[in-house]
């Protein structure tokens, strides 16, 4: 299998910056450079206000339909609209647009599709941008950003119920078989923005009705209520033996990144990609309504808590108070002190377990940088500034502790209890009881847990208080199941699966699986800020770069602006599809969720995201790549300002970049997923050092990206051994207040079996063989089963007319006298044999 990520993470360790600072003999010399550059990066974190970010599906209406276009696409506005002003005056005279009666606008529009059925490319691209600039609001005809939104909104309505995206849909098919297209582009040294004209104006109308109609708003008509529900069934289910809309659009992702399609506007794509998949199986708070309904199917107690309710009322953390005017002489410790602290260190590294023998000695340690090395190996041996990296220890979640006068005011702050309910399972309720009763008894029961003769009342109340927090997924119950299914094919008789539109979409996608799991990533590493261009890379800004290279400074700006939001924009709809695609398939069977999550682990998804992460999160999350005066719908309406530094600069006021931060949050629950209560998987956040990355990332003050930076710490703590423990006593602290509790699960300690670093490769080729079994199960329908009915009948068998061909009638005899007659028989070597 290609390994997508393998170019810019394989060679290195994913947090490394290219320094070498990983070898020990390098590090020493550079201890105070290094702490010099974690302090200017601790000052910038200490003015980071409370982002005030609400996480959701996505962003405003207005700022995903700009997100669509390019700055470099603005002329276009203009093409669509004279496209449609001339095409418009052929059929209607002396009116505009939002003049004409309703059934005078449906005329013109059936008319323009008829116009669309002619061989001239030209003459249907021009067909095709008119439709486009309905779909667009009619921009001309309007004078303010709101009625443009609305009037796009109207028309796509319009459009839709005329029949447009059926008549679009046979375009797009027709420019993606294009040999021409395609053959001409391959040859081409550059390919630019003219290479993919057609596609971008089909796929721009498509992705406008999409965005519109999938938009719920209470002021909407029964009727457009019911066209809703209409296109939804329509992209969800194979219409006219068709597949699904959203496999057509992962087809073309993997043609783009097989080099066979390089003009494919890959932006657009993903984008129409992420909100078909989201318009056609539902957002996050639809998914919390299908886990309540599928809960109450399999007969579970409801749930106890809505978690998207829960993060939202958490508060981030405030980061502690440095005092960095001092200078470095007064935060270090006398040498003496200095000496006493390293006798007791050397004495605490004899007692080491063999965790921290295995960390310390890790063979994949090759550009660690000083600075994480210092900090992260903070009692590891002899810190000559110990002092200061007391001081970058200090972790941005808990802050500093209060004076007297502030205690009372804390304590009103701060919310009384634990935000989460705590959870248990089974299999910790029967490890519990197995380790009492070889304590007290000496012989176990196996997975009896009612049981409790010979135990004392202590262990009773233990047992009591571990099955009121007992928590049953419906992850648990479909495991059960498909064993149960595995165990008894035939006294369970055949599985009745609904045909949901997930299910349909999996079943879609589940032989081409890798293949589209292995594009995303290629496409998300090539557009990761810390991903350096290569030459073997895929070129993703096919759709973004002019026919003519800037000339001057600003122009330069511009594309460079241009260049950064186009990628901004494709990690924001990736790790959205792929979170929502986990999400929906786990929710509709665990070993779908399974099957895509391996072959993501398989394409070094994990390394990919940390290496994303190793960066400036808190710059990535403030950057500014987007210039307001060329936001559409602002763009239609004011006259394109001359370009000037001010006029580039002059971007939205807003503390932070919605899409950076919905990104990266995106991006940490894709790393939850793909690594909880996975032992193998948490050794590679161990073995890719990805503590000291994560550890940056809670500068940022937003409590949903606090959480899962903490949660991803959680998980692999007991790896990490007990002096990092030691040196991150504040991050352990922030752990235990904002991340859920597992009654027995001793993560803070080490203690646990699993944490034991031995081979994890058979957890994955189990969870491997449990999925291609499920997968046989129910998707491979072969003909010769061993479950097959049997015919037992002599008569109907001997009956039966087979068809023979020609020249058996001519050779029967022959063979019948060659391998019958002429052989003799050995009845007692026959009755031996059996």
């Amino acid at each position: 299998m290609e390994d997508p990520a393998a170019p810019g993470v394989g060679s290195s360790s994913p947090n490394s910056n290219g320094n070498g600072g990983g070898k020990g003999k390098q590090a020493a010399p550079k201890g105070r450079e290094a702490f010099r550059s974690q302090r200017r990066e601790s000052e910038g974190s200490v003015d980071c206000p409370t982002l005030e970010f609400e996480y959701g599906d996505a962003d405003g209406h207005a700022a995903e339909l700009s997100e669509l276009y390019s700055y470099t696409e603005n002329l276009e506005f203009t093409t669509n609209r004279r496209c449609f002003e001339e095409d418009f005056k052929t059929q209607v005279q002396a009116k505009e647009w939002l003049e004409l009666e309703e059934d005078a606008q449906k005329a013109y529009v059936m008319g323009l599709l008829d116009r669309l059925e002619v061989v001239s490319r030209e003459r249907r691209l021009k067909v095709a941008r008119a439709v486009l600039y309905l779909a667009q609001g009619t921009f001309g005809e309007c004078d303010s950003e709101v009625d443009v939104l609305h009037w796009s909104r109207y028309n796509c309505f319009l459009l839709y119920q005329m029949g447009t995206f059926s008549a679009f849909l046979e375009l797009l098919h027709m420019e993606i078989d294009n040999s021409q297209a395609c053959s001409s582009a391959l040859r081409k040294p550059a390919i630019s923005i003219a290479d993919s004209t057609e596609l971008r104006v089909l796929l721009s109308v498509m992705y406008l009705l999409v965005e519109n109609i999938r938009l719920e708003r209470e002021t909407d008509s029964c009727r457009w209520r019911t066209a809703r529900e209409t296109f939804r069934t329509e992209l969800s289910f194979s219409m006219h033996n068709e597949e699904p809309f959203a496999l057509l659009l992962f087809s073309m992702v993997t043609k783009f990144c097989s080099g066979l399609a390089p003009h494919f506007p890959i932006k657009k794509v993903l984008l129409l990609l992420w909100k078909v998949v989201m318009f056609t199986l539902g957002g996050f708070e639809h998914l919390q309504v299908l886990k309540i309904q599928k809960r109450a199917e399999l007969g579970l107690p409801p749930l106890t808590e809505d978690s998207i309710q829960v993060v939202k009322s958490m508060r981030a953390a405030s980061p502690p108070s440095y005092t960095l005017d001092l200078g470095e002489s007064q935060l270090a410790p006398p040498p003496s002190k200095l000496r006493g602290r390293r006798g007791s260190r050397r004495q605490l590294l004899t007692k080491q377990d063999s965790l921290d023998i295995y960390n310390e000695r890790d063979l994949f340690k090759t550009e660690e940088p000083a600075t994480e090395e210092e900090e992260e190996s903070a009692g590891d041996g002899e810190r000559t500034l110990d002092g200061e990296l007391d001081l970058l220890e200090q972790d941005p979640l808990v802050p500093p502790p209060p004076s007297q006068a502030s205690l009372s005011a804390e304590r009103v702050a701060f919310p009384k209890g634990l935000p989460w309910a705590p959870k248990v399972r089974q299999k910790d309720i029967e490890h519990f009881l197995e380790m009492s009763r070889n304590k007290f008894i000496g012989f176990t029961l196996g997975q009896d847990t009612d049981t409790l003769v010979g135990l004392p009342r202590p262990i009773h109340e233990s047992v009591k208080t571990l099955k009121q927090h007992k928590y049953i997924s419906i992850a648990d119950v479909q495991i059960k199941n498909e064993e149960d299914l595995e165990k008894c094919p035939m006294s369970l008789g055949e599985e009745v699966v609904p045909e949901t539109p997930c299910e349909i979409l999996y079943q879609g996608m589940l032989y081409s699986l890798p293949q589209y799991m292995i594009a995303l990533l290629k496409i998300l590493l090539a557009a990761a800020p810390t991903s350096k261009a290569k030459t073997d890379s895929i070129n993703i800004l096919a759709d973004v770069l002019p026919e003519e290279m800037p000339i001057t400074v600003l122009q330069s700006m511009k594309l460079g602006i241009d260049v950064n939001r186009h990628k901004e924009i494709i990690v924001k709809s990736i790790s959205a599809l792929l979170l929502l695609l986990l999400k929906h398939f786990r929710l509709n069977h665990i070993y779908q969720f399974e099957y895509v999550s391996q072959h993501l682990v398989f394409a070094n998804c994990i390394p990919l995201i940390l290496k994303f992460f190793n960066q400036n999160i808190l710059s990535y999350i403030t950057a500014k790549n987007s210039i307001s005066v060329l936001d559409y719908p602002c763009c239609t309406i004011q006259d394109l300002p001359e370009l000037t530094t001010e006029s580039l600069e002059a971007g939205d006021n807003n503390q932070f970049c919605w899409r950076n931060l919905f990104s990266c949050i995106n991006l940490l629950r894709l790393l939850n997923k793909l690594t909880k209560w996975k032992h193998s998987r948490t050794m590679m956040l161990v073995v890719f050092k990805s503590a000291p990355i994560l550890k940056r990332a809670l500068k940022v003050k937003q409590a949903m990206l606090q959480l899962y930076v903490l949660k991803l710490l959680k998980i692999q703590t007991k790896y990490l051994g007990r002096q990092w423990r030691k040196s991150n006593m504040k991050t352990m602290s922030a752990i235990y207040q904002k991340v859920r509790h597992r009654m027995n699960d001793d993560w803070a300690y080490g203690n646990d079996i699993d944490a034991r670093p031995w081979d994890f490769q058979a957890e994955e080729c189990t969870l491997r063989a449990n999925i291609e079994a499920f997968n046989s199960r129910r998707y491979d329908k072969p003909q010769d089963s061993e479950f097959s009915p049997v015919d037992n009948c002599l008569q109907s068998v001997l009956g039966q007319r087979l068809d023979l061909p020609e020249d058996f009638h001519y050779s029967y005899e022959l063979w019948l006298e060659r391998e019958v007659f002429s052989q003799p028989i050995c009845w007692e070597e026959l009755l031996q044999n059996h």
